[in-house]
């Protein structure tokens, strides 16, 4: 921190919970950012117009989340929106015929691979420099990053190819912009004396969470939630994937998501807000204790209150209710020791819901 900053940065670590004290100002300057970016730019490229038609709207909720001090959910969601911006950005900056036309597309393409070396070169694993990334939301976020950049340069030669180059640059954009998020974890990440959780294979948790998604999957639920199957099925499906390149927060992170998505897609809204305010309460209670980097768990605290907060109704009493009875008791069961392995059933049919890579 410069020392022009050093007051107000000393006053912020003072009056702010240690959780992510450096991040408030990174945050708030990428919204101002973005936000001065949206109010003055008077481009009428048709992709930019409908890429960015809700942006707007999605920056002000970021806004109000950082003000009512949700921070971790700031970061999640300023990360996503900022990605697509991004993308579209570089799009729309890059010349007419390399939007039109497949060679040339595939020469950026190839010229993008040199530049995204280091996390799209096949096998490649987090770098060691992530190791000091704290707290461990942020390195969650940081590993899932890494994997999406890698995954959305390998999916834009295809889709570049079987569509428009365009849609196939858009990609290449994600890539870059999701390289660039690491530089933002690494800007927010605090030095902390709290212990970092040491986390372990989710394998069979998340095995066993799949067979309850597809015990879900049945009339009338499967045809008239269908979407919210997919997205809870892609959710799982990148946990796993997580788990099995040993990026565990990040397998963490999006195992307890397809959690929440799943017990949503299963249970009806708690009526008892009051009663599931005070679970979280005394789950928040029990996350700040104990010497160990809770994150994590804070930040499905966070998203159940801002659902609260936000979402009025039957759906943000779910996504709370979820939160509270299913996904933080998950939470600390995955800093458990593993239980014993059932053995493995024969399979006898294979289900594959099929979504097009974090759209």
């Amino acid at each position: 921190m410069s020392k022009r900053f050093a007051l107000a940065g000393a006053l912020v670590v003072t009056l702010l919970a240690p959780i992510l004290a450096a991040a408030p100002d990174r945050l708030a300057t990428e919204i101002a950012r973005w936000s001065s970016l949206l109010a003055s730019d008077t481009r009428t490229d048709p992709l930019w117009l409908e890429a960015t038609k809700d942006s707007k709207t999605l920056l002000t909720q970021v806004e109000e989340e950082l003000r009512q001090g949700r921070r971790l959910v700031a970061l999640e969601r300023l990360a996503a929106l900022g990605q697509n911006l991004a993308a579209v950005l570089y799009v729309t900056g890059r010349p007419a015929e390399e939007r039109k036309n497949l060679a040339a597309f595939e020469a950026e393409w190839k010229r993008m691979g040199t530049v995204l070396r280091d996390v799209v070169s096949p096998g490649g694993r987090v770098p060691q420099s992530l190791e000091t990334v704290r707290p461990a939301i942020v390195r969650a976020l940081a590993e899932l990053s890494i994997s999406q950049a890698r995954e959305s340069y390998a999916a834009s030669l295809a889709y570049g190819r079987n569509t428009e180059p365009q849609y196939g640059l858009y990609y290449l954009g994600a890539a870059q912009a999701q390289r660039a998020f690491l530089d933002i974890a690494r800007d927010v990440a605090e030095p902390s004396a709290v212990r970092v959780p040491q986390l372990r294979t989710l394998r069979s948790e998340i095995d066993a969470l799949q067979a309850v998604l597809l015990a879900a999957y049945r009339p009338p639920a499967s045809i008239e939630r269908h979407s919210e199957f997919i997205v809870a099925s892609s959710a799982l499906k990148e946990a796993r994937e997580q788990d099995a390149a040993g990026h565990r927060y990040a397998a963490l992170l999006r195992y307890l998501q397809s959690a929440q998505r799943v017990t949503m897609l299963r249970q009806p809204a708690s009526t008892d807000t009051d009663a599931v305010r005070r679970r979280l309460e005394e789950l928040s209670v029990r996350l700040d204790g104990g010497g160990t980097d809770h994150s994590v768990g804070k930040f499905f605290v966070e998203r159940a209150r801002s659902a609260l907060a936000s979402t009025p109704g039957a759906t943000g009493e779910a996504t709370a209710a979820a939160v509270a009875n299913e996904v933080l008791p998950r939470y600390f069961a995955a800093l458990e020791p593993a239980g014993p392995v059932a053995p493995a059933q024969q399979a006898q049919v294979t289900v594959t819901l099929v979504r097009w890579p974090f759209t």
